[in-house]
């Protein structure tokens, strides 16, 4: 997104589940025999409509078929510009729209999502969408409509529906119908379905951590099952506090020591234009831990938290990251006044912790996950 723009004049746009909506429309208008529209127009949830160009279709035989290129205005995304297809079939003149996905379309290997296990991608306000949208061309008839990705099984690759266990392909999106520019709160609502499959896998214990390199040392490392891992970018006090509204008990924070050395110090959103206090945090504990002055200003001079946390080590002081990791569980279960217990494991980009407390510990071993703590 040109994030450079005045945000009033973002341009908005319309989401996959629009696009399989009006594709959908259009192959059941060929179908009829209307012919190919250069737009069509759709019902979107709120009652309003929406107008989208058509980019092809044609009829072949008793089926017709028809796409539209997604569109997601300034709120770009892996999606944009895929070619989403829809393929109509009229069954008999009397019954139900079957809506399934093809090519490209993701299936549901877990639970814990708003589809059932076995079922298509095609999340229930899209399914909704496509359903109302080809009832305006056939009210009655019954009918199959096919929702197809040409790529959509390569783009899903750079999703989150591989860690969500959604394989083959996308899924078909929406609850609008209408791609307004990500606002943080809608990127916070889109790490909420990691944490949902948690709790539907039965984990009252999970983890925490920033993003995908603490995945992979997590799963990797920890042998951590993958539903028990979340991804909270630098939402720690929002993913804090819908963990324990979701009933879970205990949660283990884990991640660079860069990132959660800021949570020691109260920090509860981390990204670095909001709170970017690692070094001041990290020499403010040094110095109480008692380490000289002269040290002090050598690792002051450090441009990341990874080498002073590198050069404390050689001078010994390991202790001080197990007192800023005890720190951030104590702030961490105050934030949340107590709901949930906190353990905190910080790691170098080798993946090594360096810094980690009793209760994470405890966590580990009560969940009979690995704990390494060797290089």
């Amino acid at each position: 997104m040109a994030r450079d723009k005045d945000r009033h004049t973002w341009r908005e746009g319309y989401t996959t589940g629009s696009c399989a909506a009006a594709a959908a429309k259009v192959a059941c208008l060929i179908l009829r025999g209307d012919g190919l529209p250069e737009r069509v127009e759709i019902p979107l949830p709120n009652s309003a409509r929406l107008e989208i160009p058509v980019h092809g279709g044609a009829k072949d035989y008793s089926v017709a078929r028809a796409s539209i290129l997604k569109d997601g205005g300034d709120d770009v995304d892996i999606t944009n510009g895929l070619e989403i297809r829809a393929v109509a079939r009229l069954l008999s003149p009397l019954g139900d729209v079957h809506i399934r996905g093809g090519q490209g379309v993701g299936t549901v290997t877990k639970r814990g999502l708003a589809m059932s296990v076995g079922e298509s991608a095609i999340n229930p306000v899209p399914r909704k969408m496509i359903y109302e949208a080809v009832r305006e061309i056939f009210p009655q008839e019954e009918l199959e409509i096919i929702i197809e990705v040409p790529v959509g099984e390569a783009a899903a690759l750079r999703t989150l529906n591989p860690r969500l266990g959604i394989i083959g392909g996308i899924s078909i999106l929406g609850t609008s119908g209408i791609v307004r520019p990500m606002s943080e709160e809608a990127f916070k609502t889109s790490i909420l379905p990691e944490l949902d499959q948690a709790v539907a896998y039965g984990h009252k214990t999970i983890v925490l951590t920033p993003g995908h390199y603490g995945y992979r040392v997590a799963t990797e490392r920890f042998k951590i099952p993958a539903e028990a891992v979340i991804q909270m970018s630098n939402f720690v006090g929002f993913l804090l506090e819908e963990a324990a509204y979701r009933g879970i008990e205990q949660v283990i924070l884990l991640g660079h020591v860069g990132k959660l050395i800021k949570v020691s110090g109260g920090i509860f959103h981390t990204h670095n234009r909001v709170a970017d206090a690692r070094m001041e945090i990290l020499l403010a504990h040094a110095a109480l831990a008692g380490v000289n002055l002269d040290t002090l200003k050598q690792l002051a001079e450090f441009p990341t938290t990874e080498g002073a946390a590198a050069e404390l080590l050689l001078h010994g002081e390991q202790r001080l990251f197990h007192h800023l990791a005890h720190l951030a569980s104590q702030r961490a279960q105050a934030f949340t006044y107590g709901r949930l217990t906190v353990g905190t494991v910080m790691t170098l980009l080798s993946g090594q912790p360096v810094g980690w407390d009793p209760e994470a510990l405890r966590m580990m071993e009560e969940q009979r996950w690995v704990w390494s703590s060797e290089a």
